[in-house]
């Protein structure tokens, strides 16, 4: 975590924290405590105590909530004791992060609940440049599982490759295989039944359902797992929020991937209250 850290870190401080160089002592010392001020699940706490640890080597951290856990308005989470200007020059890069984190966590566990274990719940690539890692994290602290990671770690056929390409499903998956082997995970992303089919016959791992109705990916679902075997995953994905995702999971799909998760998720509102040690 700590090159995304520094990265933030010098985005805010820059050169130097103006105000408190001249209204702190370089000595004087500090306890920070963070406080909920609103409902959800923490995530993101040993994120914000590095913060400080890397602008004071010697700070320490107490508080016996953990990433996971929910929360409840005034609650205490953790005190920090570090040098007062540590803790004052880290408060908004320390809080910007554990507060979205949270707010992924929180929505996460929205739609794990409403998805009542008829599928699972997936994020996307969806995230924050640079923030990817603490965005993925925060879904599973809010019990949701992690797609890919990044471009290279699974192949993902998407509309778009199959727009700009002379190949069919098949032969992309043929030479995805040819170039990676066997062991590649592959995804095809559907947008009716007739690709989702071809994905099924061409020997895709998971098939994603685009933008499907549920009743029609409810039947669509059945005809590919009847065309595959049964040895098939698949996924719902596009258009999916609070008010259909319970009816996406009843569909028959395995999982579901969310965007929002990551790109719309709103911060859960914390405070970092300063003041000098006891």
């Amino acid at each position: 975590m700590d090159p995304a850290i520094r990265a933030a870190l010098a985005e805010d401080v820059g050169s130097g924290d103006l105000t408190t160089e001249a209204a702190v002592d370089a000595n004087a010392r500090g306890r920070g405590t963070l406080h909920a001020k609103a409902a959800g699940l923490a995530a993101g706490l040993d994120v914000f105590a590095r913060v400080f640890a890397l602008l004071d080597p010697g700070a320490r951290v107490r508080g016996s909530v953990k990433d996971g856990d929910e929360v409840a308005p005034g609650e205490a989470l953790l005190e920090i004791d570090a040098g007062t200007r540590a803790l004052l020059t880290g408060e908004r890069t320390a809080l910007n992060l554990v507060q979205r984190m949270s707010g992924v966590a929180t929505l996460t566990a929205r739609f794990v609940a409403l998805a009542a274990g008829r599928a699972r719940v997936l994020d996307t690539r969806k995230t924050t440049p640079g923030l990817r890692v603490f965005d993925k994290y925060a879904v599973r602290c809010g019990g949701g599982e992690n797609h890919r990671f990044g471009l290279f770690d699974e192949a993902m056929i998407k509309n778009n490759h199959l727009d700009a390409s002379e190949h069919s499903i098949g032969e992309l998956i043929k030479r995805l295989r040819a170039a990676r082997g066997s062991e590649l995970r592959i995804t095809v992303e559907a947008r009716n039944e007739t690709e989702a089919l071809a994905a099924a016959a061409g020997g895709a791992d998971v098939v994603m359902l685009d933008n499907m109705a549920p009743d029609l990916m409810a039947t669509v679902s059945a005809r590919v797992r009847a065309a595959a075997g049964g040895a098939i995953e698949l996924e719902a994905s596009g258009g999916i929020d609070l008010d259909n995702v319970a009816a996406v999971a009843a569909s028959g799909v395995d999982r579901v991937s969310i965007g929002a998760l990551t790109h719309s998720a709103p911060a859960l509102d914390l405070s970092f209250a300063v003041e000098p040690a006891p």
